[in-house]
């Protein structure tokens, strides 16, 4: 489980196809230091397993599935930005939400407001993941726990602080870019257990 605090970025090196599984290097320069082999990492809110690790970084392997819930095989590219959170530990805080690192599904960017240090990103989610946003209510952004400030027109709004900024990949969000979304687990479960009710 993670909660969606990101501890930093890295950088995609290197990303290839072998048959139907695409590995990607991800260079985090000693954030992840001692990330263990079969360890889990979130990427950009994907819950990834490490199959190689070192110092500077470590790899992943993606497939279809994977690929078809992220278009990770457009966006990890070498160079790309991308958010990383290890699992949150038993003893640990929790100071985000609960995110499972399960994407369902792409949003689209529609604006990113700058107002001075802050920012306001307006971000238009898939049809079926709209009933599950709720103003003041907890979204997954590319990983990132955010809340929603307002519904509008197709679109959801958040506010950006600086730190979140400067320490996230959402400093250089654009318009028509894509994002991971994961919406909050818990209304799925209310949603899933009123329909077995009939309500």
């Amino acid at each position: 489980m993670f909660t969606g605090i990101v501890e930093g970025t890295g950088t995609v090196s290197t990303a290839a196809r072998r048959g139907d599984v695409m590995s990607v290097r991800i260079e985090v320069g000693g954030l992840f230091e001692g990330l263990p082999l079969g360890g889990s990492v979130a990427v950009n809110g994907c819950c990834l397993t490490a199959v190689r690790s070192d110092a500077g970084g470590f790899e992943v392997d993606l497939t279809g599935e994977t690929l078809a819930r992220t278009r990770f095989d457009e966006r990890l590219v070498p160079g790309a930005l991308v958010n990383l959170e290890r699992p949150m530990r038993a003893d640990g805080r929790f100071d985000g939400h609960v995110v499972q690192g399960h994407v369902d599904g792409i949003g689209r960017v529609r604006g990113m407001r700058w107002l001075g240090e802050s920012a306001e990103l307006q971000v238009e989610p898939p049809r079926e993941l709209e009933r599950y946003l709720v103003e003041k209510g907890s979204v997954c952004v590319d990983g990132i726990s955010l809340t929603v400030f307002g519904i509008r027109d197709g679109a959801f709004s958040v506010a950006l602080i600086p730190y979140t900024l400067q320490v996230t990949n959402l400093r250089e969000a654009k318009a028509g870019g894509l994002v991971n979304l994961e919406a909050d687990v818990i209304a799925k479960y209310v949603e899933r257990l009123l329909a077995a009710r009939g309500l």
